[in-house]
């Protein structure tokens, strides 16, 4: 571990302690997703920190990965249950957070269930911990509201310049003896349904990631290359956030670059019977 992890970690740490509470007043009926998403995102870079991805609003039985495309229509309304993954990141180290809402509700019981499960592994996050134990807490308490989780989501390491490290922490039951380390920054995330507990991709990608720096033909493709690295850390990012690339070239640009492997595009995560999922998720640095 660099000796500025930590450092890092607890600056991005208390940003988003304050950007959570920030956002939540903004998810409510009515709200158009887009200007939650910006909103978010200009709180986050007002404070010193920038977005460790677009933030992802996914509503009902999508599960993960929705964030707004430009001139964005979508709303919130009455009983959607909204998912809020948010990150933030200085000098490419994330802190990863989700909460979900029900719109018109104080309560829901597929959220207390995510909450309890996030809870309950916290407690049990230490050095020498396994992965398989942490995820038998997880299923288990789960299982106790009567709910599922989904079985090919997983919480994650994280570390510099990367979202979603080893060892994946799966939120269903397996024999995974990877211990946990100290030093380690871990984030637990839990999703629940009352659907069958699998997702399934949906939809065209709205958000990227560079992979890898490979030979491309049009100028914009490397300057977006290059915007990938520098500006958004190698982390993931969204399409609306390109500025310098002009509009007409910039699909042609992503295709390229996810034609040859440069980039890695994800799709909205939608839960395969189309039943409504609820996440929670907190990131901690393991000691």
């Amino acid at each position: 571990m660099d000796e500025n992890f930590e450092k890092d970690w607890n600056k991005a740490k208390e940003i988003s302690d304050v950007v959570m509470e920030f956002s939540r007043g903004l998810v409510r009926k009515g709200a158009r997703v887009l200007d939650i998403a910006d909103s978010i995102e200009q709180k986050i870079l007002s404070m010193g920190a920038k977005p460790a991805w677009p933030v992802n609003i996914s509503i009902n039985e999508i599960a993960a990965h929705y964030t707004p495309v430009a001139n964005d229509t979508l709303v919130l309304d009455e009983n959607d249950l909204v998912k809020m993954d948010i990150g933030v990141q200085i000098n490419g180290l994330a802190v990863d957070r989700a909460y979900t809402v029900c719109i018109g509700k104080k309560k829901h019981p597929m959220i207390e269930a995510s909450q309890k499960a996030v809870d309950e592994t916290l407690k049990i996050l230490k050095p020498g911990v396994k992965v398989c134990e942490l995820s038998e807490v997880m299923e288990n308490t789960v299982k106790e509201f009567g709910f599922n989780t989904i079985r090919n989501l997983c919480g994650h390491a994280i570390e510099r310049n990367e979202q979603h490290a080893l060892p994946s922490i799966p939120n269903a039951k397996n024999t995974n003896q990877t211990k946990i380390k100290e030093g380690q920054l871990i984030a637990i995330e839990v999703f629940v349904t009352d659907g069958i507990g699998w997702v399934m991709d949906s939809g065209q990608e709205l958000i990227f990631k560079h992979v890898a720096d490979r030979p491309v033909r049009m100028w914009e493709a490397r300057r977006l290359l290059e915007i990938a690295k520098k500006d958004f850390d190698r982390l993931p990012f969204a399409k609306r956030w390109i500025k310098d690339v002009p509009i007409m070239k910039l699909d042609l640009a992503i295709n390229e670059l996810l034609d040859n492997g440069s980039l890695h595009g994800y799709s909205p995560l939608k839960e395969q019977s189309n039943a409504p999922v609820a996440v929670t998720e907190e990131t901690k640095f393991v000691k």
